[in-house]
């Protein structure tokens, strides 16, 4: 778990279009995180 302030660690993943993107992509900018379940379904 990282600490407030922390920089988060280079990492890469698939977006929707299943693109592979880098954190590092976005240095400079904000960035949002939103995680859900694979199945989009509640609890």
């Amino acid at each position: 778990m990282l600490q407030t302030s922390t920089k988060a660690p280079d990492f890469e993943a698939l977006d929707h279009d299943g693109n592979t993107v880098r954190l590092s992509d976005f240095a400079g900018k904000r960035v949002v995180l939103w995680f859900y379940p694979k199945a989009d379904t509640p609890g």
